[in-house]
């Protein structure tokens, strides 16, 4: 089973995969898998108008994992060589034969198997030389530049191009592989105005170069971004509301998958341990997987273990639905795979209906901390304690008063997610995690 797009890519590492599987049924193995991958790409910096970095990369490397029984063996190597693939096959076997049985090992179940492989349209190369990126990168940088005179200094902006294919393949008789792209355009400024000194950013991602945002206005973005943060100041400790912007608050989502996965539940780790069927987000807040957009940068047709991606609705009128596992943490449920070996893929969260402007979202906040930079790892996904630094505006009577830093912000996420009080409509699609603003009706802000 291969798709359609790439084969000349494609076909050399199921070739690769074929042998390694087939050296594995000749040296005994139950059951294997291969896993072929090969990426390049380049990537290109500059600061203050002059190259900082031209990186050429190439990387490629295949693993293999073999079945005695219950018994599991592991190994890898970056040499795609017929007799390389052999003695990978072979360090695996040996491993399996000496490792402890574990009856939840095993591949997917067959009925999982992907059979239907759509063309998702995720290969989209950049005919993109090193001068043409460094002509990007310094247009980009001296957009900031040229905003205002107090931007003073870069950290540099960067132009980056990178092709991924892979192949996988197992002894149920699954192999199929795929091409995607990624590319971005990205920069770092700092404003100065005496000894005040401010840092921001701003970059646009996408699978297809033709839906990258303009050059010179991502530029342009960090260098207003960068001049919106002077003259910072401290808060007080207080607790208010708090809001965050779309790229800050797909973190908060992040964590809660985090928590619903199929490692945290069976290993007890988890603030949300058997919560399925849970009410766990306010009743107006949904949540969607939707693996097969067009483009989409967390797509794909199939998990890492073959099993076909689905759509899924996970959490319905703020009630958690399910989990996310892969075949081996559902065996340790007793439950059966999700399709999300290796990870979610497109979760969109929506508000059916209630998703504010900017202006409307900034008067349902009120008085309050909008929170725009996040520091640290504060993160406790066992407990769901949250406490992180944090930087961003003080919002008063629903207007922007002044920017702040220098804070904490805290609580913990299960009495968090029940106080979402109102999403935005600036949904940002530049990851797998696709949301708007996030309003939490009330937190913890530690400070002066």
């Amino acid at each position: 089973m291969t798709p359609a797009q790439s084969p000349e890519a494609v076909t050399p590492l199921a070739e690769v995969a074929s042998l390694a599987l087939e050296e594995a049924r000749r040296q005994g193995a139950s059951q294997c898998e291969a896993d072929v991958s090969v990426s390049q790409g380049l990537s290109v910096s500059v600061r203050l108008r002059e190259v900082d970095t031209i990186e050429y990369q190439r990387d490629r490397g295949l693993g293999v994992t073999v079945y005695f029984g219950k018994r599991k063996g592991s190994a890898s190597t970056a040499d795609l060589a017929a007799a390389a693939v052999r003695e990978t096959v072979e360090k695996a076997c040996a491993i399996a034969r000496y490792t402890a049985e574990d009856p939840y090992a095993g591949l997917i179940e067959p009925e999982a198997l992907a059979h239907d492989i759509p063309d998702l349209d995720l290969d989209h190369a950049w005919d993109l030389t090193p001068e043409r990126a460094i002509e990007l990168a310094r247009a980009c940088e001296a957009a900031g530049l040229a905003v205002d005179a107090r931007i003073a200094n870069s950290e540099g902006a960067s132009v980056n191009t990178q092709r991924h294919t892979g192949v996988y393949g197992n002894s149920l008789g699954f192999l199929a592989g795929y091409s995607s792209t990624s590319h971005s355009v990205s920069a770092s400024l700092i404003a100065q105005d005496g000894d005040d000194m401010q840092r921001d950013y701003w970059y646009t991602l996408a699978r297809d170069p033709h839906d990258l945002e303009d050059t010179v206005g991502i530029g342009r973005i960090a260098g207003e971004r960068a001049l919106a943060r002077l003259g910072a100041r401290r808060l007080t400790t207080r607790k208010a509301p708090v809001a965050f912007t779309p790229d800050l608050a797909r973190g908060l989502f992040r964590s809660f998958i985090g928590a619903i996965s199929g490692p945290s539940q069976y290993r007890k780790a988890s603030f949300l341990l058997e919560a399925a069927g849970e009410q766990i987000f306010p009743k107006f807040l949904s949540m969607q997987e939707r693996p097969h957009i067009k483009k989409g940068l967390a797509s794909s047709p199939f998990d890492t273990e073959g099993a076909a991606t689905h759509d899924r609705e996970l959490v319905q009128h703020g009630v958690l639905a399910g989990y996310v596992l892969g075949s081996y943490s559902a065996r340790r449920l007793g439950l059966k795979s999700t399709g999300n070996a290796g990870g979610v893929h497109n979760l969109i969260i929506s508000g059916e209906g209630t998703a504010l402007s900017h202006e409307a979202f900034l008067r349902r906040l009120g008085t309050g901390l909008l929170v725009t930079e996040l520091m640290g790892q504060g993160v406790n996904g066992v407990t769901g304690d949250y406490s992180r630094g944090a930087s961003g505006f003080w919002v008063e009577n629903g207007a922007v008063a002044y920017p702040v830093h220098e804070i904490t912000i805290a609580g913990n996420l299960r009495p968090m997610f029940r106080d979402i009080i109102a999403l935005g409509d600036d949904v940002d699609p530049r990851g797998g995690i696709r949301t708007g603003s996030v309003l939490i009706g009330e937190m913890t802000i530690a400070g002066e």
